[in-house]
């Protein structure tokens, strides 16, 4: 999408007559200005047509977006001691750079338990392409894409110039009690969006939509707030969003700087990246399904496969899926069980439903996997928008559900009292003395020492198995490797 260069071909008489026109209707209550008229307006009082790239930071609090503790209810709060975002207009490109921390004890995210430390993270994209760096290594992330183009063109400056190449339209809008200029227009295949308009030029909120893997059409509101002089360029000093219906950041602007110098370049491995499952046998039909961020588990039944989680995004989910097929030699997949509801493990639920697989999931997360398996998914259709099934949910009751056809035993088991998340979920299979389990425990590298302090997620595991009765030998993570029990026990001093 070349925003800048559409929107950079207004020549300077264009803008002034345009302007004249916008100053004159600017108090009406009806739209006798047009859609490009408001918005240079607003370009003018925010010195917007100058601006090749911009760069803010701050601080203040948000939430993990996707991570809640309890299905449908808030994303768990942090707090950010720092956040740089840089959006490169130009070149369509954006990066940000936060330190982070839980400011509650529930719910998911790779942000360290309560009072153990910040997470800091860099993400990045442009054109086409996102990644993320982990120290200096550049990891591919196309699911995170889509939501970094949002942050790009619904800055207050990226939204004049994204709504100034996307066939604007314009009308009227009462926003917290007073009369505002409304632009709409969509960024095809990526959003769609309301810029909001004062009677001064500022641009004081977006309403959008997105795609999301996990809810389809998702929501997304921004407010700008407390705009002041920064340099030469007119920035707000406050902006609150909200995402899903939940809050996700409200960030206090300590400095804006604009035009600095902008290199985003793509690193070479991003765009050569492919989805990549690598089955690796963990007993007889039974494969770790290997070869990204997050694993899965095929298992072959007598006439059908059962595949443990169904991760990120279509892309690999679709995979995941071809691969437990293949494995199965053309046995269909008929159930997929879901390990809990974070975004990250159950991303690729959308497109499972799709190819006909039965969602397994807790009883706590049934109602709300119907809900949001029932929204469309129409800005970017995926796989279940395309094929017009409906999702069949079988939901956990009593702590265990059993699938055996003779051939195997397949036990899905709850655990409990985990501060990750509720309807919290792993998979026993008792003849082969192999448990399956997501985020309760994650394999740190070979030869690591125990920590000082037991981490709570692992201890809350081995108590599960122990009042259930469950002896593995070996664990298959859905993150990082297969490992023996005993490097779980070792982990918590045993």
């Amino acid at each position: 999408m070349n925003v800048s260069t559409r929107a950079h071909s207004f020549r300077a008489a264009s803008w002034l007559t345009v302007l004249s026109a916008a100053m004159l209707s600017a108090c009406t209550t009806v739209p006798t200005e047009s859609a490009v008229q408001a918005l240079a307006r607003a370009s003018w009082a925010m010195e917007s047509t100058s601006i090749r790239n911009i760069t803010f930071s701050g601080s203040g609090t948000g939430a993990t977006f996707g991570q809640a503790f309890v299905p449908g209810q808030a994303w768990p709060r942090i707090t950010y001691s720092s956040m740089v975002r840089m959006a490169d207009y130009e070149n369509g490109a954006f990066r940000e750079d936060a330190a982070r921390s839980r400011a509650e004890p529930n719910g998911g995210g790779a942000v360290p338990l309560l009072g153990q430390g910040e997470q800091r993270t860099t993400g990045l994209a442009r054109g086409d392409w996102a990644w993320n760096l982990v120290g200096p290594a550049p990891i591919p992330s196309p699911v995170a894409l889509t939501g970094r183009i949002h942050d790009l063109w619904t800055t207050p400056h990226g939204v004049i110039k994204a709504a100034m190449a996307n066939n604007p339209t314009i009308r009227m809008h009462q926003l917290d009690g007073r009369t505002v200029t409304a632009i709409d227009f969509q960024v095809p295949g990526r959003f769609s969006a309301t810029a909001y308009i004062g009677a001064d030029g500022m641009i004081e909120g977006v309403d959008s939509v997105q795609p999301n893997p996990v809810m389809g059409d998702t929501a997304s509101q921004i407010r700008f707030t407390g705009y002041k002089t920064w340099g030469t360029v007119k920035f707000p000093s406050r902006i609150q969003q909200s995402m899903g219906g939940h809050p996700i950041l409200d960030l206090q602007v300590s400095e804006v700087k604009a035009n600095a110098n902008a290199a985003i370049e793509v690193p070479a491995l991003v765009p050569a990246f492919a989805e990549r499952v690598v089955a690796e046998p963990a007993a007889e039909g039974v494969w770790f399904l290997a070869g990204g961020s997050h694993n899965s588990v095929a298992i072959e039944m007598r006439d059908h496969m059962i595949v443990v989680e169904a991760p990120l995004y279509d892309g690999r989910s679709t995979a995941v899926l071809q691969e437990a097929s293949r494995l199965g030699k053309g046995k269909p997949v008929r159930f997929v069980i879901n390990s809990h509801h974070h975004f990250d493990h159950a991303g690729g639920l959308r497109s499972a439903v799709a190819a006909g697989a039965t969602l397994v999931t807790s009883a706590a997360a049934k109602p709300w996997f119907e809900s949001v398996l029932a929204n469309p998914n129409r800005i970017r259709p995926d796989a279940l928008q395309t094929s017009g099934r409906r999702a069949e949910v079988l939901g956990l009751t009593g702590g265990q559900h059993v699938f055996d056809d003779g051939s195997r035993r397949v036990e899905v088991r709850s655990i409990d009292g985990s501060v990750h998340a509720q309807g919290f979920q792993m998979v026993w299979l008792p003849k082969e003395r192999i448990l399956i389990q997501a985020d309760a425990y994650t394999p740190a590298a070979p030869n690591t020492p125990a920590p000082a302090r037991a981490n709570d997620l692992h201890v809350n595991l081995v108590q599960n198995l122990e009042r259930q009765g469950i002896q593995p030998e070996r664990l298959l993570p859905l993150h990082g490797r297969m490992v023996a029990m005993r490097d779980l026990l070792a982990m918590i001093g045993r």
